[in-house]
């Protein structure tokens, strides 16, 4: 006989009951089996579906505690628990009750589960569009900001719902899965000249309200110790209406059993590339966003964004020498987008480079001409430029500063940085509309190699007396809007890459970003995968340990010539500034002069 469902409290209260105890339990048991026992843990489990608890507002200073993470599955909270993995040396009692109590565990959870509604197994469920609201939420937003009266400062209220899943194989095995889901209300206030913030989990009207008063408090509290308060907010054509990239539904659709397949399949495609091939891995994930901003001068806009990234890596050994090589791709869409060439030629690459690598020579030192693939020319422009040209680093005394209107480049670079995926399709750092509401578009930095602007949110803008740009981001609800970049590239010139390597008399074709550090005088030091030698028009020998130094405005002064070939090409990964950003980097190949270092450690 059927049993009845669970009430949905019912369901809640008996699984948070489990979350508190089950914990509890494994850990008596672990401390009794494992006393005077050395243990070596390797985790190879899954930490599966966990989603936001409400978060609690600081009263007065808008400060935001992050709250326990519930698990959208019983399975998840056992996971929590106990960490299942290899080479363990375990006391063989402790094994047996730990055993026995997860399985109970497992199985008055799993009961719960099956009798609670909408209990679908993680690993067969489709997630629905649905599951991103953003557009209702601005009803939410907009009822909140009526409610809360506030005619003597400006307010931001910021939805923002992420969800995050990944899936790690490496030697043949599933590593890693990882299910996440962050969803809230950032508030920020702007009054007395100064900024306050808070921010919750919970999305009701009456909890933004308290946000809005916990906000509006801790601006008016630290008002009086600003040195310096901001006399308003630039005028600027905010976002009206509702937005989404392309691919959400479709990506949405497939079940996560499709994303494990894939990184089965590229992993063992790349260890069966050579014989010589001793380890490789492969990551999938994928972000998908949803946002609604509403503010009290006119912003209202909702927009949804899906973000997906393959990479593999592989690592090839002869002789005791040991030599590696990765690739990636990230786009802005969906499956078909991140998968316009086969995912196969990802592996195919990244296994063919890593052995022949093995044969390849130390590059010789000194300085020389490069030409620099798209995703170099990427990591240049981005690192080297991007970061100095946020106003804010601006401000505090970045290379940039004081540099407007000034040559700084030759004049064959214009430099950009935009929200739209421009002369490429998907790059991974596009958007429509910033977290302040403002319509992120084209921003030119370098135009015809002089200095022409700067990255701005609405306070910087304001102190330059210029629009903003539409690079106020945030990565979460819970934190404060940031300068971040979002496509940075050089535009496309009017020379071939065949052209180029032909009239290059003596130099390198580096390709492969690696690593590196740049800083805010412009300096920089970058690490390719490979470079190929070029001799009196000709490419030539594969050579490795390549590193590549320089001032980045000098690198940029001694271009002479670009190519018509354009791609995005650093769209996998984060950017970091305090909190992380998806952001996308590329252009053309460029022609120019750099110190080449060798081998690397």
């Amino acid at each position: 006989m059927a049993q009845p469902p669970l009430s949905p409290a019912l369901s809640r209260f008996l699984l948070l009951i489990l979350r508190a105890v089950a914990p509890a339990l494994v850990m008596t048991v672990l401390s009794l089996g494992f006393l005077g026992q050395r243990v070596e843990d390797r985790a190879q489990g899954a930490l599966l579906a966990r989603a936001s608890a409400p978060a609690d507002l600081a009263p007065a200073t808008g400060l935001v505690a992050v709250g326990t993470l519930f698990p959208e599955s019983p399975q998840a909270a056992v996971a929590d628990a106990v960490v299942v993995g290899a080479n363990r040396r375990w006391h063989r009692g402790a094994a047996l009750l730990l055993a026995l109590g997860s399985v109970l565990a497992a199985m008055a959870a799993s009961a719960i589960w099956q009798r609670s509604p909408s209990a679908t197994p993680l690993s067969r469920r489709r997630w629905d569009s649905s599951d991103l609201h953003g557009g209702p939420m601005r009803v939410e937003l907009r009822a909140a900001l009526e409610q809360a009266g506030v005619d003597d400062a400006f307010v931001e209220l910021r939805y923002h719902a992420k969800t995050f899943r990944s899936v790690t194989v490496q030697q043949g095995r599933v590593e890693r899965t990882t299910v996440r889901r962050r969803d809230g209300v950032g508030v920020r206030v702007l009054a007395d000249g100064t900024w306050g913030f808070a921010a919750t989990g919970d999305a009701s009207v009456a909890a933004i309200r308290k946000a809005i008063e916990a906000a509006l408090a801790a601006a008016r509290a630290t008002a009086s110790f600003r040195r310096q308060r901001l006399g308003g907010l630039p005028a600027v054509e905010l976002a009206v209406g509702d937005f989404a990239s392309e691919g959400i539904d479709e990506l949405f659709a497939r079940s996560l059993d499709e994303r494990v397949q894939l990184a089965l399949q590229m992993e063992a495609r790349v260890r069966q590339g050579s014989s010589k091939l001793r380890s490789a891995s492969s990551t999938y994930s994928e972000i998908f966003e949803d946002k609604s901003i509403v503010t009290s001068d006119g912003a209202d806009v909702s927009f949804r964004l899906a973000r997906p990234e393959l990479s593999v890596n592989a690592v090839a050994e002869q002789d005791g020498q040991l030599t590696s090589a990765s690739e990636s791709i990230g786009v802005t869409g969906g499956w078909d987008c991140l998968f316009r060439q086969p995912p196969e030629a990802l592996a195919d690459a990244a296994a063919r480079m890593a052995v022949d690598l093995l044969g390849a020579k130390v590059a010789e030192g000194g300085r020389s001409t490069v030409i620099m693939a798209p995703a170099v020319v990427g990591l240049l422009v981005h690192e080297a430029v991007g970061h100095t040209v946020e106003a804010d680093f601006v401000i505090a005394g970045s290379a940039a500063r004081g540099k407007l209107g000034q040559p700084v480049a030759s004049e064959l670079v214009n430099l950009c940085d935009s929200g739209v995926s421009e002369h490429a399709r998907g790059a991974g750092g596009s958007l429509p509309v910033d977290d302040e509401g403002v319509v992120a578009g084209k921003a030119d930095i370098i135009r015809n190699g002089r200095l022409v602007g700067y990255l701005h949110n609405r306070e910087t803008a304001a102190h330059f007396g210029v629009a903003p740009t539409g690079n106020a981001r945030a990565w979460e609800y819970a934190d404060q809007p940031l300068i971040r970049m979002r496509n940075t590239y050089i535009e496309p010139g009017d020379s071939s890459l065949e052209e180029m390597i032909a009239t290059t008399e003596d130099g390198f074709l580096v390709e492969g970003p690696r690593n590196g550090q740049a800083d805010a005088t412009g300096e920089f030091t970058f690490g390719v995968t490979s470079a190929r030698r070029i001799h009196k028009g000709k490419l030539g020998e594969l050579v490795r340990g390549v590193t590549l130094t320089g001032d980045a405005f000098d690198v940029l002064r001694s271009v002479d010539a670009i190519s018509k070939e354009f791609a995005w090409d650093l769209g996998s990964g984060h950017c970091g500034k305090g909190q992380p950003a998806k952001v996308d980097a590329g252009g053309p190949y460029v022609r120019c002069q750099v110190l080449l270092g060798g081998e690397q450690a």
